[in-house]
């Protein structure tokens, strides 16, 4: 039996109290704490409090921590290029590390053609980049995005983003020429949810509608899409979308974005989401998972693209040589490692929260790849109303139990663990969830 979870006194504890205290005294307003967990330490899927709790996780920082906490083969290639020296420009200068990563990312990018690779501190950096570069690179200034979407909250990002209005409320206005249309939402699709199968009419709404009534696509530069959408609800979109919108673009002459800032690097079961259909996207945005924690994101684009001039786009800290070492590390693990054990853990999951959904007529709807699912509850299947005040309580009852859960969208638990978990893990959080939910019945 392993030793976690184990709760040795009520979350949050007396040192606990104290860092949270004083944090919220200093810290900005800004920041939307989930619960009072005050880390100590962490080892795979195991997160240790000051407290002495120790908690199983499947949120994994947001899904940053993809080797888990403190993976021996990351924290030995930050050691040793820390070791050697901490920072030197990679915008201005040279060093092998950026080289053998933009290699790297080039090569795992879906698709025949040649790439080329910007390195940035976090995804919504790699966003802004991406919308600098689509408008140079098509000399067209018009963006599409969807509803439900995260792209971060910095200008560009938050111009995308449109998943919750606490996050654009108060700093309009936003970048112009960003049109917002519907995602490929099957459980609550406007257009086909009735119907038997997809009519795919979410994206054929775009031509109809916004290219008929309200934007010319000639002078759209790009759809920016999350093959999984994150924050929106970990919402799977039906087959063939992605293609669909990638026969879209080509008809117009836009580019496709793909933001796997929280789908890329393994957590689907493959290293990119959008493989899943077989697409080639014009330009891949990877982050979070990519460093296990470390600061770093990317821009991988087609090199026929990403033609901009020197000086044109850079960045000070872009591409760290401790972060680039960590990012190197992090994708070995994946690929060597990990990788093989996400579908196959990825469908215990799968299966074991269908059939809490047969128990509970509080799940409307279980979705999801690999390690990546979300769990919706609603008030009624028929009517499919919201219930967000069921994983607000859920998350909340799970933390006092000792597993760390998020929720995502407006009703939805995502489940996003550690690439490290193993079968003992699936179950145990199956368990807890289970338990929460009985009592919460």
């Amino acid at each position: 039996m392993k030793d976690y979870p184990r709760i040795v006194v009520a979350p949050p504890g007396p040192k606990a109290r104290e860092i949270v205290a004083r944090q919220d005294r200093w810290a900005s307003t800004s920041y939307p704490k989930e619960y009072p967990l005050v880390i100590a330490r962490g080892e795979r899927a195991m997160v240790e409090d000051v407290d002495g709790n120790r908690y199983l996780d499947f949120m994994a920082g947001i899904a940053v921590a993809a080797t888990g906490y403190g993976h021996p083969t990351v924290v030995r290639a930050i050691q040793e290029a820390a070791g050697r020296f901490l920072h030197i420009c990679g915008s201005d200068f040279y060093f092998e590390g950026f080289a053998a990563l933009c290699e790297r990312l080039a090569k795992l990018a879906p698709g025949p053609s040649q790439k080329r690779v910007f390195l940035a501190n976090s995804g919504t950096e790699a966003v802004e980049g991406a919308i600098k570069l689509a408008r140079h690179a098509t000399g067209r200034p018009g963006l599409i995005a969807f509803l439900g979407a995260f792209h971060g909250r910095t200008y560009g990002g938050l111009s995308l983003t449109a998943s919750k209005v606490v996050q654009r409320a108060g700093f309009a206005p936003f970048l112009p020429e960003v049109h917002h249309v519907p995602y490929g939402y099957r459980y609550r699709c406007d257009y086909c949810r009735g119907e038997p199968v997809c009519t795919m009419r979410c994206v054929t709404v775009i031509e109809d509608e916004l290219f008929a009534k309200q934007v010319d696509p000639q002078s759209v530069a790009a759809i920016f899409v999350e093959p999984i959408q994150g924050e929106g609800g970990y919402v799977v979109p039906p087959p063939g979308y992605l293609k669909a919108l990638r026969e879209l673009c080509d008809r117009h002459g836009i580019l496709l974005v793909c933001d796997e800032v929280q789908s890329g690097i393994g957590r689907t079961g493959r290293m990119f989401a959008c493989e899943y259909e077989g697409i080639e996207p014009d330009v891949v945005l990877v982050a979070k998972g990519l460093g296990s924690g470390m600061p770093i994101g990317a821009i991988i684009a087609k090199q026929s693209i990403m033609k901009w001039r020197p000086g044109a786009h850079g960045s000070t800290f872009g591409g760290n040589p401790v972060c680039c070492a960590a990012a190197l590390a992090t994708l070995d693990v994946v690929e060597r490692e990990l990788l093989p054990n996400v579908a196959k853990l990825g469908e215990r999951l799968l299966s074991g929260t269908r059939r809490l959904q047969e128990k509970y007529a509080a799940i409307g709807d279980v979705r999801g790849r690999g390690l990546m699912i979300g769990v919706e509850f609603v008030k009624d299947r028929a009517t499919r109303e919201p219930a967000p005040e069921i994983p607000h309580k859920l998350v909340e009852r799970a933390f006092r139990k000792g597993l760390l859960l998020l929720g995502a969208g407006k009703s939805t638990l995502r489940l996003a663990p550690p690439l490290v978990v193993d079968e003992e893990d699936v179950d145990t959080a199956l368990r807890i969830i289970d338990e929460c939910l009985d009592e919460l019945d």
